[in-house]
């Protein structure tokens, strides 16, 4: 898989108690912006190309990166307006090269087993989302999953073990052509994907890679040492 989209758009309200002058992406995390980490990881496991999607404070992140870091070709879709998660990955998507991209948000790192997942791609040509068993999924809301197939998404607060998802997903950059009545501004997850799952037949892919969401300001502070040999 060597084409990204990074969702790294969001105003990072969680964390502005914690990192109140920065996008969240670019909250120091073990003496580096937390992007830098994350492109970095990207850029070691085969990634290429990459689209940021990005919105508040934009111009922070354009000035710091430019076209190329790391040796990952940088291209910047940047919002007018606020398009939700869905709005900003169809304007990604839009950008990109090849037939499918990895899609991971610009706040969360997972060491996910990429060589592996791009297979599943090329075995299937079907979309994919990216999942962990965990023992309680009450906090998180549940996938319904019938062995690799997602069938659709439990409400939260469902408990006891399961697979949830990790907001990283494998995307056919045509996702949404075709697809009519939506909003210029609209959420991926629940607009988007929940209604149409089984119809555009996901898969799961499941991970055991080290997480880590950083808008949380409890894993921010974990984030400082357990990311320290990614830094």
């Amino acid at each position: 898989m060597l084409e990204a989209v990074v969702l790294a758009g969001g105003f990072g309200t969680r964390l502005r108690a914690v990192v109140p002058d920065l996008p969240k992406p670019m909250a120091p995390v073990a003496g580096r912006p937390f992007l830098e980490i994350l492109l970095s990881m990207l850029a070691q496991k085969g990634v290429q190309r990459a689209v940021l999607s990005l919105g508040h404070q934009a111009d922070l992140i354009v000035r710091h990166f430019g076209g190329r870091y790391a040796g990952i070709e940088l291209v910047s879709e940047i919002e007018t307006e606020p398009l939700g998660t869905g709005g900003a990955l169809r304007a990604a998507l839009s950008r990109c090269k090849g037939d499918a991209a990895l899609v991971v948000n610009g706040d969360t790192f997972l060491d996910l087993e990429l060589d592996a997942l791009a297979a599943r791609w090329q075995q299937r040509h079907v979309p994919l989302i990216v999942g962990r068993a965990v023992d309680d999924t009450a906090r998180f809301g549940r996938l319904d999953v019938s062995g690799h197939v997602l069938l659709g998404f439990a409400a939260r607060g469902a408990g006891g073990p399961g697979v949830i998802n990790m907001g990283h997903y494998v995307l056919p950059t045509a996702l949404f052509e075709g697809q009519a009545g939506l909003p210029k501004s609209f959420s991926f997850e629940a607009d988007f994907l929940a209604p149409r799952a089984r119809e555009l037949g996901f898969e799961v892919f499941v991970t055991e890679g080290l997480f880590i969401d950083i808008g949380v300001p409890e894993d921010y502070a974990r984030a400082q040492h357990e990311l320290a040999p990614w830094a």
